[in-house]
C-alpha cells in the first residue's frame, strides 16, 4: 500500500503536467493511440524476458514520434495513421504473449492496472520520468505555451514548432508508459485528460491548470485506492471512476461548455 500511494504521488505529476498539455492542444486521440501501441512493447517484454515497462516506453516513444512525424511532415490523414499505429502496436503485443512460453497471469496488469504490485524498482523509473518530465516543461515552458495556442505566430518568431511537438509527443509516450502500471493501457487515457479537464473548467492559467490537475489526479488516486480496498474491486478502474463522476458533477456545475482557456503564462 505504500509503494501504492508513492506511485499515486508520482503519476499525479506527470499526468496533470502532460494531461494539461493534451488537453489544451485536444491531442485526446493522438494520447490514445501512443497509450495502445505501447502494448507491443509491453508483449515484447514477456517473450524477450526484459522489464516490460522498458518494452513500453521504447514502443510508446517510436508510435509517439511516428505520429508526431505523420501530423508535422507529411500530408497524410493524421487519423488514418494513428489509428493504423494503435491497432498495429496492440497485434504486435497480442502475437507476443501468445508466442510466449509458460503463464503470463501479470498481462492483466498491463491492460487493467494493478497500482497495488508497483515494486520499488517500478517506482525508481516513475521518480526518473517524472524528473525529465518536469526538467523539460520548466526549461521550454514558454515555448510549450506558444505552440498550444498560436503556432502560426510562434513560427515567426521562429520558435521550433515542429521539434518542440514531437519533444510533447515523446513526453506523452513517457507518461502512457508510467499510467501503464497505475490503470492500464484500457483506462489510461481516462486519467490523462479527465484531471486536466475539470481544471480547465475553473481555471484560465496553464500554471495554475497543471496545479490543479496535479491535486485532482492524486486525490482521484487515494479515493480510488481507499474504494476498491473497502470494495475489494480493481483498483485501477475505481479510481477512473472516481476521476469520471468528478467530471460529470464538474460538468453539471459549470454547463456542458468549459471555459476556453486563454494564452497566459
Amino acid at each position: 500500500m505504500q509503494n501504492a500511494l508513492f506511485a499515486g504521488v508520482l503519476t499525479s505529476i506527470a499526468s496533470g503536467i502532460i494531461g494539461s498539455f493534451v488537453v489544451i492542444n485536444r491531442i485526446v486521440f493522438i494520447a490514445g493511440g501512443i497509450a495502445h501501441a505501447a502494448y507491443g512493447g509491453v508483449g515484447m517484454g514477456f517473450f524477450f524476458g526484459f522489464n516490460p515497462v522498458l518494452g513500453a516506453i521504447g514502443f510508446s516513444v517510436f508510435a509517439a514520434l511516428g505520429m508526431g512525424i505523420v501530423e508535422t511532415k507529411t500530408k497524410l490523414r493524421g487519423d488514418t495513421v494513428i489509428g493504423m499505429l494503435w491497432a498495429i502496436g496492440m497485434a504486435i503485443g497480442v502475437i507476443f504473449v501468445d508466442l510466449t512460453e509458460g503463464y503470463t497471469a501479470n498481462l492483466r496488469s498491463y491492460l487493467f492496472g494493478s497500482i497495488l504490485a508497483v515494486s520499488k524498482q517500478d517506482l525508481g523509473m516513475m521518480l526518473l520520468l517524472d524528473m525529465l518530465i518536469v526538467v523539460l516543461v520548466i526549461a521550454f515552458y514558454k515555448e510549450f505555451l506558444a505552440i498550444s495556442f498560436d503556432d502560426t505566430f510562434a513560427r515567426l518568431r521562429n520558435v521550433p514548432v515542429d521539434s518542440l511537438y514531437l519533444l510533447l509527443m515523446v513526453m506523452i509516450a513517457l507518461t502512457t508508459a508510467m499510467l501503464m502500471r497505475i490503470v492500464g493501457v484500457i483506462l489510461l487515457i481516462a486519467l490523462l485528460s479527465m484531471p486536466a479537464a475539470i481544471a480547465n473548467l475553473y481555471v484560465q492559467n496553464l500554471k495554475k491548470m497543471i496545479l490543479l490537475a496535479i491535486g485532482l489526479c492524486l486525490s482521484f488516486t487515494i479515493a480510488g485506492l481507499a474504494l476498491s480496498y473497502i470494495l475489494n474491486l480493481t483498483s485501477g478502474a475505481t479510481i477512473v471512476l472516481c476521476a469520471a463522476i468528478a467530471y460529470l458533477i464538474s460538468l453539471g456545475i459549470n454547463g456542458i461548455h468549459s471555459t476556453p482557456l486563454p494564452p497566459k503564462a
